[in-house]
Order: C-alpha cells, then sequence, then structure tokens
C-alpha cells in the first residue's frame, strides 16, 4: 500500500471545507437578495394593483355601471417593456385589460403572486382576488361588487440584480477564499513543523544512537504523550538490546570454557598411547564436560521460550494449579541437594491458592530459588518456603539464612549470567541463569519476583502471582 502525506490531506481537507463554505455563503447571499428584491416588487405589484383597482368608478348619472379610466395608469415599471393589467368584476366579466394582455395567460388558482414568460421576457404577477371598489361618489349597488385584478411588471431587471449580486458574491468569496486558503496552507505547514521535527529526529535513532533530542516542553500538547511513548519504547529497545548482545557474549564466554574443557581431554588421551583404564577415565571425563554443555543449552533454550511467552509469541494451554501442591514437588526435588549439605526445608501454607499455570513451569521457577537458597545457606541451616494468599494474588517467599547479598549486587540478580563474587562461581554448579528463568516465567504470568538481603541474616526472594 502506497504510503500517504499527512500534510497533503489535512490541506486538501481545509481547501475543501473553504470551498464549501465559500459556496454556501454565495448561495445563501443570492437566496436572500432574490428574496429581499422579490419582496419589493411584491410591494410595488400590489401598488400597481391597488392603483388599478383606484381607476375603477361608476358613472356620473347614478347608474351602477362602472368605468375604467385608462388615461390615468402609471408609466410602465420598464420603460422597454409593457405592464400588463386584466381588471374584471367578479361574476360580471372584464372591465379593462391591456392591449398587450396574452390570450393563453391562466392564472394560478393557489397563488397570488407567480412567475411567467412572454415574448421571451420574466414576469411577475399578483393577484388581487376580491379588492374593493375605491369610487364611493354615486350610490354603489347592493350587495356591492368586488374586482379581480391581476396585475404583471417585467422582472428583468430583477433578475439582472440577482445576477449581479451573485457574481459579487461569487467574486468576493473567490477572494476571501484565496486568502484564507494561503492562511490555512500557512498555518498548516507551521502547525505540522514540530511533527516533521519529530520523525527527523525519530529517523537519527540508531543502535549506536538511543537519544530522541525532542523536549516535552518544546513541542505542542498533542505531541507530549507521543515523544514520551517514543522515548520509553527507546529506553526498553536499548535494554533489550543490550541485555542480547550481553547474552550472546555471555552464552559465548559460557560455551567457551566447557568446549575447551572438553578438547583439551580429547587432546591429552590422543597425546600417546594409553591403557584401557585411562582411555575410559578421559572418556568420562569427557561426556562430563558434554553433559554440563548440554545442560547449558538446555538452561538457555529454557530462558528463550519464557522470553517468548513473556512477549507474547507464543501460545499455550494452561490448567488450574495449586501453588502449594508445586513448592511440595519442587521441595521434593531439591531433597537430595538439601540433605547433602545438611539444610532444612521446611514449607508453610493456608488455604489453597489455584491459578491458570504450566505445573512445570512453577516447580521450575521454586526449583531454581530453593536451589540458589539451599546452596548457598550454611550448615544445619534452614530454609523457608511461605504460600500466602494476599489481594487476589498468590505470594510465595523462599528465605534463606545464609550470608547475605551486598547492596551493590542484589540489583543484578535477575540478570543472565551474573555472578555476583567467587563464591557464586562456576564451583557451585551453577551458570547465573537461574534466577534470569525465575523472573521471566513470574513475568510471563503476569507476576512478578523481587529480592532482599541483608548481610549475615540472609536472603529473601519473593513471588507474586495473580490468582486463577
Amino acid at each position: 500500500m502506497a504510503a500517504y502525506s499527512l500534510k497533503t490531506r489535512v490541506i486538501a481537507a481545509v481547501v475543501a471545507s473553504q470551498l464549501l463554505l465559500a459556496a454556501a455563503l454565495v448561495v445563501v447571499g443570492v437566496s436572500y437578495t432574490r428574496r429581499r428584491l422579490e419582496s419589493g416588487l411584491d410591494a410595488t405589484l400590489h401598488g400597481r394593483a391597488m392603483t388599478a383597482a383606484a381607476l375603477v368608478r361608476y358613472e356620473e348619472d347614478n347608474t351602477s355601471k362602472l368605468l375604467f379610466d385608462r388615461s390615468l395608469l402609471p408609466p410602465p415599471l420598464d420603460p422597454r417593456h409593457p405592464d400588463l393589467y386584466r381588471v374584471a368584476l367578479n361574476g360580471a366579466g372584464v372591465l379593462a385589460q391591456s392591449p398587450e394582455w396574452p390570450s393563453g395567460l391562466q392564472a394560478p388558482e393557489s397563488k397570488s403572486h407567480w412567475d411567467f414568460v412572454l415574448a421571451g421576457v420574466p414576469y411577475r404577477a399578483i393577484w388581487l382576488r376580491d379588492a374593493p371598489i375605491l369610487d364611493r361618489e354615486g350610490p354603489p349597488p347592493q350587495p356591492e361588487p368586488t374586482l379581480s385584478i391581476i396585475y404583471a411588471v417585467p422582472a428583468e431587471q430583477m433578475r439582472s440584480e440577482v445576477a449581479g449580486a451573485a457574481a459579487y458574491l461569487a467574486i468576493a468569496g473567490l477572494a476571501a477564499l484565496s486568502v484564507t486558503v494561503l492562511l490555512a496552507l500557512w498555518g498548516v505547514r507551521r502547525g505540522l513543523l514540530p511533527l516533521e521535527r519529530l520523525a527527523a529526529s525519530a529517523a537519527c535513532v540508531s543502535t549506536r544512537n538511543w537519544e530522541l533530542p525532542e523536549k516535552a516542553s518544546e513541542q505542542p500538547q498533542e505531541l507530549v504523550p507521543l515523544t514520551q511513548a517514543m522515548k520509553t519504547m527507546l529506553e526498553g529497545l536499548k535494554q533489550a538490546f543490550t541485555q542480547q548482545r550481553e547474552f550472546l557474549g555471555n552464552a559465548a564466554h559460557e560455551l567457551k570454557t566447557p568446549v575447551a574443557t572438553l578438547k583439551s581431554t580429547l587432546q591429552s588421551i590422543l597425546q600417546k598411547p594409553r591403557a584401557a583404564e585411562e582411555y575410559r577415565a578421559g572418556m568420562e571425563q569427557a561426556l562430563e564436560d558434554l553433559a554440563r554443555l548440554e545442560k547449558l543449552l538446555q538452561w538457555m533454550l529454557r530462558l528463550a521460550r519464557a522470553e517468548q511467552w513473556a512477549a507474547g509469541a507464543l501460545r499455550r494451554e494452561l490448567e488450574p494449579v495449586n501453588v502449594a501442591d508445586t513448592c511440595h514437588e519442587a521441595i521434593a526435588r531439591l531433597n537430595g541437594l538439601a540433605q547433602s549439605r545438611d539444610v532444612g526445608v521446611r514449607f508453610s501454607g493456608g488455604e489453597p491458592a489455584w491459578l491458570s499455570a504450566d505445573p512445570e513451569d512453577l516447580q521450575l521457577i521454586w526449583a531454581n530459588l530453593l536451589e540458589n537458597a539451599v546452596r548457598y545457606s550454611p550448615q544445619h541451616g534452614q530454609v523457608m518456603v511461605t504460600v500466602e494468599r494476599m489481594n487476589g494474588r498468590a505470594r510465595v517467599t523462599v528465605a534463606d539464612q545464609g550470608a547475605g547479598i551486598p547492596e551493590p549486587d542484589l540489583a543484578h540478580i535477575f540478570e543472565r549470567f551474573y555472578r555476583g563474587d567467587d563464591s557464586r562461581g562456576r564451583d557451585t554448579g551453577g551458570f547465573g541463569l537461574g534466577l534470569a528463568i525465575a523472573k521471566a516465567l513470574a513475568e510471563a504470568y503476569g507476576g512478578s519476583i523481587s529480592a532482599s538481603s541483608q548481610i549475615g541474616q540472609g536472603t529473601r526472594l519473593v513471588v507474586d502471582l495473580p490468582l486463577a
């Protein structure tokens, strides 16, 4: 799909709206002008019709015969075209009519004013159906008769004035339209400048430059949320990119050690002929190195799957699980390690806490926390596992009585391949991935994990998960 220009669309919308506004103003102005001119012409028509009624009088011999004095008619409204009139006595025929009166002209029954065209000339007419006889010098007959008067005048001048008004309004509207469009274009271009600057700043972002130089105080209010969202997104991308780069470097470093050890073992075996027992011992050492390498790869794959699921890239079928049951199973899995180090593991839990999860995931979280707690606990020490329900969430706490973790290291214990000191090195059997996997799985279920520690008193890890 081809990209479109926001500026072009905004300008087109502004121009279209201004065109519609100008057209509407012309239509309204012309309509108003026509109505006013028609109103004035109708008033003139009514006056001329009443003048014609005043020219009807009774004869001076005291008879009831009516006469129409044509000599007193006013001059035509338009010297180029004659006025048309027709004066009739209701029920008694026509008294008088203009010489130019068209024979086929029919007045509408339901209207008092109407328009028609005669010989190409537009006319407007009025019909007074019951006009009184204004002559009062003679005795009027009883009942007193009424007049039917039709009077028409040329409307060519009115139409010319309407056309002139339309042309004037159109020219004025186009002039105003040109000015407003130019102002609108200038305003749109100026209004979109902050967006263009933001786009230019975003184009400068790369893996070497994660900063967005735009300041919220220098932007319009509408762009402030977008800028803040972009900065937050860039911070997340920077962190993810940094973690991924560190993960690759650490993974390469961690894989290098067992591979180098395995290579050294095999090279030493092949340096000279050896007895069968020496070959067997060398092969067993090589298998141990391979087993450690295999375990490291399994942990890395497990971490990658947990992070993919947390990001929504994987879909899984979950089932209701009691958190306490998964804790008991994890304690059973670590029982051998605890006994070998003479460390006791105690469990405390109240009412059942159910949530939708994969039991293996939860067991892996508790096993990783327990393994760290057992490995770094003193001989005859105690590890306490507690499950409780709090505000619609299941809280699992694993607390040990070890030496504790220094404050500078505590903020990094959930990072991949992180080891705070020599006591947490490879000789303990760990890779620095257990807590990272626990954190990824907890967040994948919409939960969180946190740690607190006091030197000489132990470490406390807390996992909060939403209940089903």
